[in-house]
């Protein structure tokens, strides 16, 4: 998948999360890391993607799930209530 189509794709999740009333979502990134020690793409970019106005209107927090839940390859997303 492309950086474009994941993006397209996190903001449908949130969004439908959202609409569905669930409060705490899952987004697995994978750690990615390369064999030059570079850390993913995606593992970057969803940190800074829920921060975008367009999702950030809809979250609470988010944080890398503890290790025995994906650790730094799982993002959790509160998300706010929906009204």
């Amino acid at each position: 998948m492309t950086q474009a189509e994941a993006y397209r794709h996190l903001v449908r999740f949130i969004d439908q999360s959202y609409f569905h009333k669930k409060r705490c979502v899952n987004v697995i990134t994978g750690k990615g890391t390369q064999l030059n020690g570079n850390i993913g793409i995606l593992r970057q970019a969803v940190p800074q993607w829920l921060n975008q106005p367009e999702l950030r209107s809809k979250i609470i927090a988010f944080s890398h799930a503890p290790k025995n839940e994906g650790g730094e390859g799982a993002v959790y997303v509160l998300l706010k209530r929906w009204r």
